[in-house]
């Protein structure tokens, strides 16, 4: 068992090897979980949470690493929370090196993990809320959240950030991809990256009036910027961080980012809840309880819905 409260006090130190240990427990669901978690709740809320998604090949991984560099610069510590496909084989991340952020890997001002999404829907690894609350109890100002590149499941990185930024490509159909998946509904900063290929700048125009079609904002609402990039030689990447923080004041002046947050944990304790009741459930199957149900639908003498409220009161204590 390890001995969380050093953990923690180490991971607040900037200790990276306490800093995955917590991670890893996390990843793993342990037993110290709530733990954990009771440890970290009153050092969390000083990190601002970027989600990086878009299509595969738009070179987010690339953007993701000026990004910290653009932020390293300004002196701030930066979390990467990389979440990859998982392998079919050995359910670990498939880019689990990310090789593109190596020049950042002795830096002691960054801390880079991946993240296997274990089948999980949604762009997401299913413990991707509580690592956030890690790296941000371990004093990270700035996490970058990069999602799997797996098209109209993506959304999910929108109820995880605190800013969500959409990334396309020219020559790669984004523009009518982008509308199918319903990222524009998503994105509060646009990116164009490869800008240094044909067709950016009509990516671009096309992202513009896409958004423009869908546009119902009052005044003083957030008009989400596209901006224009070649992350592999930085270019433009200042711009994104201008338009992040220009974003996060807007939301503070207004009061959207306290919201999100509020939105945020609401659904995380939704889905430990979820989580809780199925696992009691399944703990269920071939209980005499459950077997009754079952007999009495087939008899025609309860319908499913009833029988699942029965079932729903019997796990919460409801049912003798």
């Amino acid at each position: 068992m390890q001995d969380v409260p050093t953990l923690v006090a180490q991971a607040r130190e900037g200790r990276p090897r306490a800093v995955a240990r917590l991670i890893s427990l996390v990843e793993g669901a342990s037993p110290q979980l709530r733990e954990v978690m009771a440890a970290l709740a009153p050092l969390t809320g000083g990190a601002y949470v970027v989600g990086i998604t878009g299509s595969p090949g738009v070179g987010k991984s690339t953007s993701t690493s000026a990004l910290v560099s653009a932020y390293r610069g300004q002196g701030r510590r930066v979390g990467v929370l990389a979440v990859d496909p998982s392998s079919p084989f050995s359910g670990g991340a498939l880019l689990g090196d990310r090789i593109r952020m190596a020049d950042h890997a002795s830096d002691p001002g960054v801390y880079i993990r991946s993240m296997a999404t274990r089948g999980h829907l949604g762009g997401l690894a299913r413990s991707a809320p509580q690592a956030i609350r890690v790296l941000d109890a371990a004093g990270c100002e700035v996490i970058l959240v990069e999602t799997v590149g797996v098209g109209q499941s993506e959304v999910e990185i929108a109820s995880q950030a605190d800013t969500s930024v959409v990334m396309l490509a020219p020559g790669m159909g984004d523009g009518v991809q982008a509308a199918k998946a319903g990222i524009l509904e998503i994105g509060d900063v646009y990116v164009v990256n490869k800008a240094d290929r044909d067709g950016a700048d009509v990516t671009a125009r096309e992202l513009n009036h896409m958004l423009g079609l869908g546009e119902a904002r009052g005044p003083g609402d957030w008009r989400p910027p596209i901006i224009k990039t070649v992350a592999a030689r930085s270019e433009g990447v200042d711009e994104v961080v201008e338009a992040l923080e220009k974003h996060r004041a807007w939301m503070e002046e207004r009061g959207v980012l306290t919201e999100r947050r509020r939105v945020r944990a609401a659904h995380e304790v939704e889905a430990i809840a979820v989580t809780a009741l199925r696992e009691r459930i399944a703990d269920l199957r071939g209980d005499r309880r459950l077997v009754a149900l079952a007999e009495r639908i087939v008899a025609g003498e309860l319908d499913p819905y009833g029988a699942a409220d029965e079932l729903v009161r019997g796990v919460t204590g409801g049912m003798p």
